[in-house]
């Protein structure tokens, strides 16, 4: 397998540092950012050499452009670039105050966009490069009490979609990661919860908050395998738009996209009665 060089964000824990853990055993170069000195060390010690480590905040789009254009200089072309970092908001739609569910998005749809946005001239100029961003299964279907979650994932799918389409042209990849429950912090000690404010979503919600902490540290996805997955689809001629990862996620989401489905068949005839008679198709 011809070796790359990566760019991962947040790489010092959860499926960030499995994919980088992967991409570095496979004999990569991964640039790994992460938020503090001591993450920053430990990452460089996975592989002395090969495992770089940069101090980085994705909401910072400066420092974000600074950072690619710095690595591009210093350690070489980017071939790979994962916009990992982010986390959830779990509450209801109701209870989750406006403040969250924007530092959701700035985190979860803006950072990523930073991220691929400061790549893609240079893999543009080189006619080669593939671009990826960690959305959830939760970006192609919805739970209640994750809104601001989902709703920031749905958000980075759909721009993933129309960034493949503009820059296939160019010999770019651009792949959708959409990970099911891995065995990670995410609904642990990373997750921000809403504090509960209106009893009339008790008997919905509470059972839901209640079986997502109690299944932390035993979620069925292994980040391992994860990593393993993300480097083999780099090898191909041929990469995904979606890479679904997990069983439970291929379940998940196969039944959303069915109701989907179901809907727009239901209404179908309803849905045709909104056209001018003659008109321009898309």
């Amino acid at each position: 397998m011809e070796k790359r060089n990566w760019l991962i964000t947040g790489v010092s824990t959860g499926l960030g540092r499995a994919f980088a853990e992967a991409a570095l055993a496979a004999g990569n170069t991964v640039v790994g950012t992460v938020r503090s000195e001591k993450d920053l060390r430990a990452f460089e010690e996975l592989r002395p050499g090969h495992a770089h480590g940069r101090i980085l905040d994705v909401t910072d789009d400066d420092a974000v452009a600074d950072t690619v254009a710095e690595v591009e200089r210093s350690v070489g072309p980017l071939d790979v670039v994962v916009a990992n970092a982010g986390y959830g908001v779990e509450g209801t739609f109701e209870e989750t105050p406006l403040s969250e569910v924007r530092r959701q998005f700035e985190v979860n749809v803006f950072g990523a966009v930073a991220t691929l946005r400061a790549a893609l001239p240079h893999m543009r100029r080189r006619r080669r490069g593939h671009l990826m961003a960690v959305t959830s299964m939760g970006g192609l279907m919805a739970v209640p009490g994750m809104s601001a979650y989902c709703g920031s994932k749905f958000a980075l799918e759909g721009i993933l979609e129309a960034l493949g389409k503009e820059v296939a042209q160019f010999g770019i990849h651009v792949t959708a990661i959409e990970p099911g429950s891995f065995r990670t912090d995410w609904a642990g000690r990373s997750m921000t919860r809403a504090a509960r404010t209106i009893d009339d979503y008790d008997e919905l919600f509470t059972p839901i908050r209640e079986a997502r902490q109690k299944a932390s540290g035993n979620q069925l996805g292994d980040p391992a395998k994860a990593g393993d997955a993300l480097v083999h689809i780099t090898s191909v001629e041929q990469p995904p738009a979606h890479l679904v990862l997990g069983s439970d996620a291929l379940r998940l989401v196969t039944a959303a996209r069915t109701a989907v489905d179901e809907d727009i068949r239901a209404w179908e005839a309803l849905s045709r009665t909104t056209d001018f008679a003659e008109g321009a198709q898309l």
